[in-house]
């Protein structure tokens, strides 16, 4: 070479944080203004919500939601147009933002409602490659016409049938449950693999007052059983015990399924966003190959995101669990299909968490 060159290239190798969008919900639902109509507005643990939305049932649950989220809270909110529906609103919003889950503050009282709301979240992961859930609000009681039984049967009919894995039906028993909800998934003293009903979260907050059947008769934990083993998410209480907590996040998924838990999809849509963009910084790289070397060191690179999030942490002998349990060796596989297309297989593992506690106690009696 006649001539000597120097040339720095500083590189990318794609290693810093990935952003994420969980506990930030977009709350959709007719507007109590038409000043509000047709726009986004970012609220946060510090906004004055009565300032800046007229009185509303949208309004009402984005209050509740503000309230048992705590701090650093933060949201979207969508007030709906006449005649505007709530996929137009989805769609509209998630060109600004991103969201973990859509909060429906306007009842549904149809199946068709739900499976449409369900279809086009699922259309989301397929245009636009985003992980996204919802909490659906369902009708309460009309204390006008119904007593309980005929309550729990047509709220009971709403989800039958129904195979929706990312919806959360949710009765309006109260008014404001799912917003109260919303709150509590939001609380960032726990993790998004926690259930609601975990009590150690502490009793939820600003729940409306507790209703009545036409005939007088208050709410009571048997319909509100009821109501869970259909599928819903209600709140509850224990005898003798001070507080009001919550129940399950359950899905509509189908009996059997892997996602009729809040739970457990959570983490796994924060994976599949994280795992996502990852993979898009592979797409026609070369260091993703088929010799042993490279499938090793992808093996490390796409298993970062589950270490993280199985990062557990022990305080004064207790110990706070990871969103999932550590990976292990075999948890993650590279094949490779083609010379130009490559499957590769993660494993999430929860940890188990008891909602059913049984205590047996016994009596000795001999002597000594």
């Amino acid at each position: 070479m006649p001539l000597g060159k120097v040339q720095v290239n500083n590189l990318n190798l794609g290693q810093g944080d990935i952003e994420g969008v969980e506990r930030h919900f977009l709350f959709v639902g007719r507007a109590g203004s038409v000043d509000e109509e047709s726009q986004l507005f970012s609220v946060g643990a510090h906004t004055d919500l009565d300032d800046a939305f007229a009185d509303s049932a949208l309004r009402t649950q984005v209050k509740a939601a503000q309230l048992n989220a705590g701090q650093n809270w933060t949201a979207a909110v969508y007030p709906l147009a006449e005649g505007e529906s709530i996929v137009d609103a989805i769609d509209r919003a998630n060109e600004v933002q991103s969201f973990e889950m859509v909060v429906v503050c306007d009842e549904q009282n149809t199946s068709a409602g739900l499976t449409d709301i369900h279809d086009h979240l699922t259309s989301l992961q397929a245009k636009l490659g985003r992980f996204v859930s919802s909490l659906v609000a369902l009708p309460g009681i009309d204390v006008a016409t119904q007593a309980w039984a005929a309550y729990e049967a047509a709220t009971i009919a709403i989800q039958n049938g129904i195979d929706a894995h990312l919806v959360v039906p949710v009765p309006q028993l109260h008014g404001n449950n799912v917003g109260v909800l919303a709150g509590r998934l939001c609380d960032r003293s726990v993790s998004i693999a926690d259930s609601p009903m975990r009590v150690a979260t502490g009793s939820v907050l600003g729940l409306g007052d507790a209703p009545v059947d036409t005939d007088g008769e208050p709410l009571s934990l048997a319909t509100l059983e009821t109501l869970a083993n259909n599928r819903m998410s209600v709140p509850q209480w224990y005898s003798d015990f001070e507080g009001v907590y919550w129940s399950d996040a359950q899905t509509l998924d189908a009996t059997g399924g892997d996602y009729q838990y809040l739970e457990h999809l959570r983490p796994v849509h924060k994976a599949s966003r994280q795992v996502r963009v990852l993979a898009i910084r592979r797409v026609a790289n070369r260091s993703l190959n088929s010799t042993p070397n490279s499938i090793e060191l992808n093996k490390a690179y796409f298993m970062k995101p589950l270490r993280e999030m199985s990062k557990s942490t022990t305080i004064n002998g207790t110990a706070f669990p990871g969103e999932i349990t550590p990976p292990i060796e075999g948890d993650i596989t590279i094949e490779w299909t083609s010379n130009k297309s490559v499957v590769i297989y993660l494993i999430l593992r929860p940890y188990n968490s008891p909602k059913e506690i049984t205590v047996n106690i016994m009596l000795d009696l001999s002597s000594n």
